[in-house]
C-alpha cells in the first residue's frame, strides 16, 4: 500500500505498483451509517465520491419485510446482488424473483424496482453504478436526483 510522504507525494506500495489517486480502504459496513430510503428501506453507502471513487459508486439497501422502491430508470448501468434474502424484481415489466446471490445488470434507461418478496425477514443488496454521477428518475413523477444525494444530510452539500 502507499501512503503519502510528508510532501504529500504517493510512494510505491511493497510490490512496487502504483496505488491510484486514492488511498485504498477497507469496509465495515457495520460500523457506516446509513440512510432511511422511506418505504422501509434503508441504505449504506460503501464505496462512494468521498471515499475517492471516480468511476463507480456501490452501497447495501437493506429492505424491511414486504418493502419496495418505485418503478425508476438511472443515467448508466446498475449491478444487483441479492446478498441475504429474497426479491421480487421488475425490469421493463418483466418480474423475475431472485436468491442469494442472484444477480441483475440493467442497461440505463430501462425502468426497473426491487421489493422484498417475504413479508417476515428482510432483504439485503448490493448495487453498483457503473458512474459516480448516477442518477434515479422515478418514473411516475419524472423526479430526478443524483445518488449521493440521496446519502447526504442536509448542509452536506
Amino acid at each position: 500500500m502507499t501512503a503519502p510522504n510528508t510532501n504529500g507525494s504517493r510512494e510505491k506500495s511493497a510490490s512496487g505498483h502504483r496505488c491510484g489517486t486514492f488511498p485504498p480502504a477497507v469496509l465495515h459496513p457495520a460500523g457506516l451509517p446509513g440512510f432511511e430510503r422511506g418505504g422501509g428501506a434503508s441504505t449504506t453507502p460503501l464505496v462512494t465520491r468521498a471515499l475517492g471513487a471516480q468511476v463507480f459508486l456501490n452501497g447495501i439497501t437493506l429492505f424491511a419485510p414486504g418493502a419496495g422502491i418505485p418503478l425508476h430508470t438511472h443515467n448508466c448501468a446498475e449491478s444487483v446482488v441479492i446478498l441475504d434474502g429474497c426479491a421480487i424484481v421488475d425490469i421493463d415489466g418483466t418480474e423475475h424473483r431472485l436468491t442469494r446471490l442472484d444477480t441483475t445488470y440493467v442497461a440505463a434507461g430501462t425502468p426497473h424496482r426491487f421489493r422484498n418478496a417475504s413479508a417476515t425477514e428482510p432483504m439485503r443488496i448490493l448495487w453498483t453504478y457503473a458512474s459516480v454521477d448516477a442518477t434515479r428518475t422515478i418514473v411516475e413523477t419524472g423526479a430526478t436526483a443524483r445518488i449521493d444525494a440521496e446519502h447526504m444530510k442536509p448542509g452536506d452539500e
